[in-house]
């Protein structure tokens, strides 16, 4: 089996060790270098893969936002789940979660789609799927990535404790049973997409809900003004 040395940061690296030698993560590589030699076009970037780890390590986690798959119109996907790159129109769930963030915490919406100044404030922005073809949603699932990432989840839920998990929407509700709520705090919504966020995200105050675990924690709370 090929050795796997991907590159992410460190302390992901060391945490993340078993599964980077698993046969999976190896089937899942030879997948991703097939579609480069078949010319398909893969977002994100392979430097911006693991850009959500990146940016949060492992000793800095927090916070846990759960999405599904990368975005898959050019130029959007950049690693961390929901965000663009500045300059790139924010997509609709992004715009509603912006909506529900002015009216919890009176925050103007921002003129940016990029998240990573929540992620290097320990929010980790994490997709179920870490790369998908372009202009394909979905078209990475079960290959891999979902064991991948659920390994992380685990991996936090046992590990770590006092942390927030943003569960919105069924998908990300599904992956409830990998945290062991004895020791996490566990916030769901429906998800922000403009076909269900009236059903339940609108209103769900989560972004201050989680300012009030911090505070409660004795940790400092979240700036989420981008």
């Amino acid at each position: 089996m090929a050795v796997i040395n991907p590159k992410i940061e460190e302390s992901w690296r060391i945490n993340l060790k078993t599964e980077f030698d698993s046969p999976y993560f190896s089937k899942l590589k030879e997948f991703l270098v097939s579609e480069k030699l078949a010319g398909r076009k893969v977002y994100p970037a392979g430097n911006k893969i693991f850009s959500a780890f990146d940016h949060t390590p492992f000793h800095k986690v927090r916070v846990v936002l759960l999405g599904q798959d990368p975005y898959h119109g050019p130029g959007q996907a950049h690693g961390l789940c929901f965000s663009v790159p500045d300059g790139i129109k924010p997509p609709p769930s992004l715009m509603n979660m912006f909506k529900e963030l002015r009216d919890d915490l009176a925050i103007p919406i921002p003129a940016t789609g990029n998240l990573e100044k929540w992620a290097n404030q320990g929010v980790l922005l994490l997709n179920a799927t870490l790369t998908v073809r372009a202009d394909q949603a979905g078209s990475h699932q079960a290959r891999g990535w979902e064991e991948f990432t659920d390994a992380v989840i685990r991996k936090l839920s046992t590990d770590k404790a006092h942390l927030v998990f943003l569960l919105w929407g069924k998908y990300a509700q599904a992956k409830e049973p990998l945290i062991d709520s004895g020791r996490h705090y566990i916030l769901t919504a429906s998800h922000p997409s403009p076909f269900s966020a009236d059903r339940g995200f609108f209103g769900c105050r989560h972004f201050s809900k989680t300012n009030e675990i911090m505070r409660n924690l004795g940790l400092p709370e979240i700036d989420w003004r981008l």
